[in-house]
């Protein structure tokens, strides 16, 4: 009997087996190599200085993981200002949105939008990660949308308060969890964010870049796992690459038992290559 008669003769529609709950990933051996995930977050993580304010923004799962592990093993005097609203939370888990309220556990303060902005207006935010859909050489950023603004292809989540809080921040990182053609790309359809006249740096799975510098885009560094012509053939714009080329160095053990164990559920490795 299909769903449709049973609703007919006014009988309950019978009901397919319950199919079990797929199991989470278990959690990698301590003395696991380090994934790309983990070696980008360890990356972003030695962007942070001890003492350092920084800052995240909505969608920010990467990113509040590298302040957590910054935090918890080579700056532990961060002062971090998170999107919720919280001054100092307690990171015990990583989650999925950034707006989780789980975010103003063990705050020290609050701290509104406006006073966030605020304080960056003021050259009180040393340092904040940002995303893109595309970046390009010069450094400009996509949030936007695919095509013309006026008839897009496709809509991208949108700027919120990225192109004034990139220009405004001491040190602003763009962040790209999977490098490729689409997303480095030789010009940007819509410059979303831009920040002309000084240099910005690009983190990706791949190996790290300075953009917008003088003499154009430059590969400043390699992850492990990445040679460069992986990182040319994953690269739409033209750019210089730094000779010899350092490799960036691994996760050291405090800082990867850290990423683990805030991230038990292993959401970076979904984010990222």
């Amino acid at each position: 009997m299909t769903a449709a008669m049973a609703a007919a003769a006014g009988q309950a529609a019978p009901q397919p087996p319950h199919a079990p709950s797929p199991s989470p990933p278990p959690p990698p051996s301590p003395a696991a190599p380090a994934t790309l995930a983990e070696t980008l977050v360890a990356a972003m993580a030695r962007e942070i200085e001890d003492g350092a304010v920084v800052a995240t923004g909505v969608a920010s799962p990467l990113a509040i993981l590298a302040i957590a592990a910054a935090r918890a093993t080579h700056a532990p005097r961060l002062t971090y200002i998170a999107c919720v609203g919280a001054l100092d939370p307690e990171i015990a888990a990583l989650h999925p949105c950034s707006e989780d309220l789980a975010y103003l556990d063990g705050r020290a303060g609050e701290v509104s939008i406006p006073e966030l902005f605020d304080h960056a207006r003021r050259g009180r935010i040393d340092l904040m990660f940002f995303g893109a859909a595309e970046v390009d050489a010069a450094g400009d950023t996509n949030l936007s949308a695919a095509g013309p603004l006026e008839r897009p292809r496709v809509k991208f989540p949108g700027v919120a308060g990225a192109a004034s809080l990139r220009r405004w921040v001491a040190r602003p990182v763009v962040v790209l969890g999977r490098q490729n053609r689409r997303n480095l790309v030789p010009k940007v359809q819509l410059a979303s964010t831009s920040d002309p006249g000084r240099p910005t740096r690009l983190l990706t799975d791949l190996g790290v870049f300075e953009l917008g510098g003088a003499d154009g885009a430059a590969l400043v560094a390699r992850h492990p796992a990445a040679t460069e012509a992986a990182i040319a053939e994953r690269t739409g714009f033209p750019y210089r690459t730094v000779h010899p080329l350092p490799v960036t160095p691994p996760p050291s053990p405090e800082c990867l038992r850290a990423i683990r164990r805030i991230d038990a559920g292993g959401l970076r490795d979904r984010l990222v290559g």
